[in-house]
């Protein structure tokens, strides 16, 4: 059976972390940033994690 193809798209924007879980950058940070609230904006600079339910569909794509 041959390999499984990386999902690039997905690999450029998760990670894994050493416990297994899927580290995402939140969306909604790149434009039209004016009309977004200070305290909106730095929730969405932390790095937020997939939920359990997704985790293995993530893990077989990347």
């Amino acid at each position: 059976m041959p390999k499984m193809k990386t999902r690039k798209a997905v690999a450029k924007r998760f990670s894994e972390t050493g416990t297994g879980k899927i580290k995402m950058m939140h969306d909604g940070k790149g434009h039209i940033l004016t009309k977004k609230s200070r305290k909106r904006k730095r929730r969405l600079r932390t790095t937020g994690y997939v939920s359990k339910q997704f985790e293995k569909n993530y893990k077989d794509m990347m």
